[in-house]
């Protein structure tokens, strides 16, 4: 089986969006909807050094995330009518509206909670397997202008990317799920689990709606 994967370069990454607004626009999703989000992740500190200079620690960084079509998928193992499924040919992970109940149980098994209930069916990222299998690349990494992202075989990718990672802060531990990721990291990147910075666009990642400005 071909196993479908992601690479993504930190240090190339500006966090402009453009990513995830092509995606946004070639699935037609709403304002409140995104299969692909970007990270801000930030951190640090100054110490007064009490010689009228200071020490910085500061860093910050962006991770441009989607689903992750992992080789051992929570949701998959997880979902009770068999609607998330990977396929055997692509590793492709998607569900099946015709199966899906709308429960929620792959939302919130899945560590990277990447599937979003819409309309009572489970949607997320399907790696554009229509664009695959019209052998074109998925919308994402075509549209990225700093050519942040990358994709292709899994293990081809591994050889082309050899230094690459398969996790950074803010994502969820690697060891969970084996996910078909792998990061390129910039000088600011921080290991999985760090706890000196913070997701600094909480709010975006949440898709609250924005307020009406009066």
């Amino acid at each position: 089986m071909t196993q479908y994967g992601f690479y993504f370069n930190s240090a190339r990454c500006t966090g402009c969006r453009t990513c995830e607004m092509a995606c946004k626009d070639n699935k037609d999703l709403a304002e409140t909807v995104a299969f692909r989000k970007i990270f801000d992740y930030e951190g640090g500190d100054w110490t007064d050094n009490g010689d009228g200079t200071f020490t910085q620690t500061a860093f910050a960084y962006h991770v441009s995330a989607a689903c992750n079509h992992c080789a051992n998928p929570a949701c998959v193992a997880n979902c009770p009518t068999g609607a998330m499924q990977k396929d055997p040919e692509t590793g492709i992970v998607q569900s099946d509206p015709e199966v899906c109940i709308g429960c929620g149980t792959c939302a919130n098994t899945c560590p990277y909670s990447v599937p979003v209930i819409v309309e009572q069916k489970s949607r997320k990222c399907d790696m554009c397997r229509d664009r695959v299998a019209a052998g074109l690349r998925p919308i994402c990494v075509d549209a990225c202008p700093l050519r942040a992202l990358d994709w292709g075989d899994i293990e081809e990718l591994k050889t082309k990317y050899p230094d690459a990672v398969d996790g950074i802060a803010p994502l969820a531990d690697p060891s969970q799920t084996t996910p078909s990721i792998l990061i390129g990291t910039c000088p600011a990147c921080k290991e999985v689990g760090d706890t000196t910075g913070m997701v600094n666009n909480q709010k975006e990642i949440d898709l609250e709606p924005a307020r009406e400005i009066i």
